[in-house]
């Protein structure tokens, strides 16, 4: 399992960085998964492909998470702002933590 952290701040912004250990990464259910999750939140939701680099995809676009390339083992930085950041970022990692279960 991999270990993510969510931090939240006064200023509604939140941040959490995870490993990708689904074996397609976030590509086709995972992706889908993903999305899905993220569109629940009002916040702005952000994801950064830690280990290859590049910039912020948006969460809540399956277009650009496929963009952002993320394999299995690769770290990415999930990035929230908006009055549910801290919510949406530990709902994404834990997300992520569980396989997609």
């Amino acid at each position: 399992m991999s270990e993510g952290t969510a931090e939240g701040g006064a200023n509604d912004t939140a941040e959490g960085t995870v490993t990708i250990q689904n074996e397609v990464g976030l590509h086709a259910r995972p992706a889908a998964a993903f999305v899905k999750a993220a569109q629940r939140f009002e916040s702005d939701i952000s994801i950064v492909n830690v280990t290859r680099g590049g910039d912020p995809a948006n969460a809540k676009s399956i277009v650009q998470i496929f963009k952002a390339a993320v394999a299995q083992g690769h770290d990415v930085r999930i990035a929230a702002e908006g009055s549910d950041a801290a919510v949406a970022v530990e709902t994404l990692v834990a997300l992520i933590e569980s396989d997609f279960d």
